[in-house]
């Protein structure tokens, strides 16, 4: 299993400013935009987090030991089938199943001057070192809705009624689809514009692009219960 430092092309002994720049050089790379894979796009941003979050040269050094070691166990079972050392390496990888969600906070777009159009919005939200709250991956199990899943990861976004009777977990989905099963709330525009209830709403796709906490763009104001009111359903 490769290091962090691995993953990214880094040495160990590298400065914050080449581990910045070889996380952007690798994140572009490995982003499904980009011809890379979901898979390979997370193991980057898990490792780039891993270093920031205190993994170090030491570490590698201990991990890589580790591995020789764990390579001369590994030929005793080069008798074993290809669907066995398939299933043996995901369930070692811990790879999640579930559909695979990129979300972004709309407080981002404001923050650099994006706009929820542009064409390479969550590729520059990668490369940016943005806060886990604010833009990150999560990954929604089959019949949670996208809200479930998103406190299931520990994030919180917003939302009052979980009935879809309210606009306050509301999200602009950016690519791929969320399905609802009723809808009493938004406007047809919205609907066509991609708007969706994430308390109601299951992805329908393999993978999805939202943006979260979009309270501001134009009629979801008004759909939106009082903080009071809704301080008051989400403790019910």
């Amino acid at each position: 299993m490769d290091t962090p430092f691995e993953i990214l092309g880094l040495d160990p002994d590298a400065d914050e400013d080449d581990l910045v720049a070889a996380y952007r050089e690798r994140i572009k790379a490995a982003h499904p935009d980009h011809g890379g894979s979901a898979e390979e796009f997370r193991r980057v941003r898990t490792a780039y987090e891993a270093i920031k979050e205190g993994y170090t040269a030491e570490d590698h050094a201990t991990d890589l030991q580790r591995a020789a070691e764990e390579s001369g166990a590994g030929e005793e079972r080069e008798g074993a089938t290809e669907t066995e050392r398939t299933d043996s390496a995901a369930a070692a990888a811990g790879r999640p199943e579930g559909v695979r969600v990129e979300y972004l906070s709309y407080a981002a777009l404001d923050d650099f001057g994006w706009t929820i159009h542009d064409d390479d919005l969550f590729e520059k939200a990668a490369e940016e070192d943005l806060r886990a709250e604010d833009y990150g991956e999560i990954f929604v199990s089959p019949r949670d809705t996208l809200l479930e899943a998103a406190q299931e990861h520990g994030l919180g976004w917003p939302y009052a009624c979980r009935g879809g009777a309210c606009a306050n977990c509301a999200v602009a989905v950016v690519d791929g689809d969320l399905e609802m099963p009723a809808n009493h709330v938004l406007s047809s525009e919205m609907m066509d514009n991609g708007i969706r209830l994430s308390c109601i709403g299951t992805p329908v796709t393999d993978d999805m692009k939202v943006v979260f906490d979009i309270k501001h763009l134009p009629g979801l104001e008004e759909l939106r219960l009082p903080p009071q009111q809704a301080r008051r359903m989400s403790s019910d």
